[in-house]
């Protein structure tokens, strides 16, 4: 049971209806799940989340999508959120893959890595690891992977502390009890 309900879009004030209705007409297919509903009841924690999205569109322009899908999990395995873990669970099937058995490349693997050991250690990464990352990707790409990760981890920390309820459409994706 989540610790703040949902806020329906019948009891949400006229500014923040409006910003539901922006965010999904900016990003086709999405929709209002329970953690931006939960996020409506302050319209700036709702906008500011929903940064989320353009800093997503920067990462699959660095890895590409099945990577920056990827690296989504692997950041919300490590910080341990069943919310955000089973949104890109689902993704990951729908894209015909499993997510207990990915066919990874050595590169690949050392960017899953970096995102999961950034939400588990609270960005404490060995200078190793850093230094396979910062050798594939530029300073500037660097920054918005980080960058990304940190609005990734926030997601999940919201969802975690509030205990958002898993969306009924991603249920059948679901590891969590």
């Amino acid at each position: 049971m989540p610790r703040i309900s949902p806020l329906s879009v019948e009891e949400a004030a006229p500014d923040t209806r409006a910003a539901f209705a922006r965010h999904v007409a900016e990003y086709p297919g999405s929709r209002i799940t329970n953690m931006k509903a939960t996020l409506g009841r302050s319209r700036l924690a709702f906008e500011v989340y929903m940064q989320w999205y353009p800093l997503y569109e920067e990462t699959k322009k660095i890895l590409g999508n099945r990577l920056a899908y990827l690296f989504s999990h692997a950041i919300s395995q490590g910080s341990d959120c069943p919310l955000c873990t089973t949104f890109f669970r689902k993704i990951i099937l729908e894209n015909g893959e499993q997510p207990e058995d990915l066919h990874l490349t050595d590169q690949e693997q050392v960017l899953l890595t970096f995102g999961s050991e950034i939400a588990r250690n609270r960005g404490e990464i060995p200078d190793a690891l850093y230094e396979q990352v910062a050798a594939r990707y530029t300073p500037e790409q660097v920054v918005v992977l980080v960058a990304f990760a940190g609005q990734m981890i926030a997601t999940n920390i919201f969802n975690n502390v509030l205990e958002v309820t898993i969306d009924e459409y991603l249920t059948p994706y679901t590891v969590y009890p």
